[in-house]
């Protein structure tokens, strides 16, 4: 049986998951000022060891790259937009574009999207328990 907490987050660089200001964690290179998500204790880009310290992303970001999906397996509604986005602040993550139309004359590269925080589509697992993940949407 689930217990009575919040949801569960997706990925392990959601943090706040269970809080009312979730957020995703990148970390980075404090030499050179490399973002990545996940931990890691080397940075690819220059090489330094234990120089990485966790930072929390930015919430706003432009669309670097998308892709619609009219394919899937068997439990995924589709069509839906695959995203790629380069967040203000550093760290670029991908997800899933949200509440705009999956067609191609609606989205433009480099235009302005939010991160948001929402349920993950209804799944639960085993135990009952929900989960959250972040999308994009367009900015307000």
């Amino acid at each position: 049986m689930a217990e009575e907490s919040g949801p569960l987050p997706v990925v392990n660089w959601l943090k706040g998951a269970d809080t009312d200001d979730p957020y995703i964690e990148g970390h980075k290179c404090t030499v050179c000022g490399a973002i990545y998500l996940g931990e890691r204790s080397n940075c690819s880009s220059c090489g330094s060891r234990d120089q990485i310290e966790a930072v929390r992303l930015g919430n706003r970001g432009k669309l670097y790259s998308y892709c619609i999906v009219h394919r899937s397996f068997p439990g995924i509604e589709v069509p839906y937009i695959s995203a790629i986005v380069d967040l203000e602040g550093g760290g670029t993550v991908k997800g899933n574009l949200i509440n705009i139309e999956p067609e191609p004359e609606n989205i433009q590269f480099d235009m302005l999207v939010d991160v948001v925080f929402k349920d993950a589509l209804g799944r639960k697992d085993r135990d009952g328990n929900s989960y959250i993940s972040y999308f994009f949407q367009p900015a307000a």
